[in-house]
């Protein structure tokens, strides 16, 4: 029997390691470039808390707008789908997000260096445009990499076993984008304490390079262009305008207008990718997307919660390494040892599993804001890498799910735009849930110190709200989530809906 268990361990270690194959290398090497643009998290949040003028409810808002790219993804999946540059409808995409990428870093480091070229601009503003042009970037090379997750598979097998296959790419690309969560969070975090923010971000110029290596180094197969959809193309161009115009205007409730008319836009143009699909498999996938939607949407803290770790917990730069360290490795110790099941399990019964055990983890938190460990005779530190230790392999799974899920669904020759809009719709989820957020930022207010450049203070900081804040994200987001999948749970096992 031990040696039973230990062939079955054996057998759980080396299942990702046998499924790789070196046709995977371009989108997997996309997936850790996104991953380790978390190199420079722990130093641009300190810094942005240093200096930048930007409230709590202005982060979450630029969140919200940080969302927009991925919500017009069609007009990207329209492009990698029918659009040939230079002969190229993948590889040339991986360039051009990587130089954008690259220019929204290089603005950055203008920016920490107080570059005499954007001496004449408003920070804040400098920083919003760099964070969204970078975003820009990583949204192109997604889709390049969400298209050909479907191409690299081996067509010459079983339908089931190309849908096995389908799957284990997502958790190939999930354990890559882990991976590199895991070392270039803990990396970035430990040289934030030494080098200058300037530094920081010069160093994190090698992150665009990594997306560009796959593609320039594997050869690829070469890909049909579809007509373009004009409809879809243009309407989503069009949508993309109407954004800006609202943004740049500053029209009241513009992340509202935008996101009423970014959910009506995508769920149209979904509506006419799936026609052709048999009524039970749409009602399948409507019913997920519900889940879904509801799961990703639910409102956050906001930024208030690190900045108080910060400044009353007094965790520094380095701890914050040693966090996302354990979290990033624990995550992916959890997707590599999950990978020879998770796809077979039903998204509702996973999405409950996970919604309780996340409320039961977000408790730690809760605790040390009303200095519980204190009264227990336990050091704030400790307490906070044992939360990180506990909740971190959680946060992969649905996404692991929902990816497997659009790859089996996937139509041929419309799968970049297919993949573009599902993103969409899940990255709005995200949007409805920053949203949520925001409201809730402003009913309860809480300011870290803002000193202007002669050192006065004219922000004070206050973080007595924060708990009620704490207990209202966490009620909501167990009670919301768990309504909705008793009432819609559609009972689906990807391993068999994929037969």
């Amino acid at each position: 029997m031990a040696q039973k268990n230990g062939d079955t361990m054996l057998n759980i270690i080396m299942t990702p390691i046998r499924a790789f194959r070196l046709r995977y290398v371009p989108l997997l090497l996309i997936y850790f470039a996104y991953g380790a643009s978390g190199f420079i998290g722990i130093a641009e949040s300190f810094w942005v808390k240093e200096e930048l003028n930007l409230s709590a409810e202005d982060l979450v808002a630029l969140g919200v707008w940080l969302l927009v790219p991925w919500t017009i993804k069609m007009i990207f999946g329209q492009l990698v789908d029918s659009v040939k540059i230079l002969g190229s409808n993948r590889k040339i995409y991986v360039y051009i997000g990587a130089s954008l990428m690259a220019l929204g870093t290089t603005l950055l480091i203008g920016l920490s260096g107080e570059a005499s070229w954007l001496a004449s601009y408003p920070k804040e503003s400098v920083y919003v445009f760099a964070s969204v042009i970078s975003m820009v970037g990583f949204v192109i090379q997604d889709v390049v990499a969400d298209t050909m997750s479907t191409e690299v598979v081996d067509t010459t097998k079983s339908q089931e076993d190309i849908n096995k296959e389908l799957a284990m790419i997502q958790v190939l690309a999930r354990l890559s984008l882990g991976f590199a969560v895991f070392i270039m969070g803990w990396i970035g975090g430990e040289l934030a304490s030494i080098y200058s923010y300037e530094k920081m971000f010069t160093i994190s110029l090698f992150i665009p390079v990594i997306s560009v290596l796959g593609v320039t180094f594997v050869r690829l197969n070469e890909v049909e262009t579809t007509p373009l959809n004009k409809q879809i193309f243009f309407g989503g161009l069009l949508f993309a305008v109407f954004i800006v115009v609202v943004g740049y205007n500053e029209i009241p409730y513009s992340q509202e207008i935008v996101f009423i008319i970014s959910i009506s836009v995508v769920l149209y143009f979904l509506s006419t990718i799936i026609d052709d699909l048999d009524k039970d498999t749409i009602r399948h996938i409507k019913m997920a997307m519900i889940i879904i939607f509801v799961y990703r949407a639910m409102p956050s803290v906001g930024p208030s919660v690190q900045w108080w770790q910060i400044d009353v917990l007094h965790f520094d730069k380095a701890f914050f390494a040693k966090l996302s360290l354990i979290g990033g490795g624990l995550a992916l110790a959890g997707m590599w040892i999950s990978a020879k099941y998770i796809v077979n399990q039903s998204i509702g019964k996973v999405l409950i599993w996970l919604t309780v055990i996340g409320t039961i983890l977000s408790l730690p938190i809760l605790g040390l804001y009303y200095d519980i460990h204190t009264m227990l005779g336990l050091d704030a530190r400790t307490v906070a890498v044992v939360d990180a230790a506990l909740i971190s392999p959680f946060d992969y799974i649905a996404g692991v799910l929902m990816l497997t899920l659009v790859a089996i669904y996937a139509p041929e020759g419309k799968k970049g735009t297919w993949f573009a809009l599902m993103a969409s719709l899940m990255n709005l989820a995200m949007s409805a849930g920053r949203l949520l957020t925001k409201y809730l930022n402003q009913m309860f207010v809480v300011t870290r110190e803002i000193k202007d450049d002669n050192g006065v203070v004219t922000t004070v900081a206050n973080y007595s709200e924060l708990g009620s804040l704490l207990w209202i994200v966490i009620v909501v987001g167990f009670l919301v989530p768990i309504l909705t999948i008793l009432i819609y749970d559609p009972k689906v096992n990807t391993g068999k809906e994929s037969q």
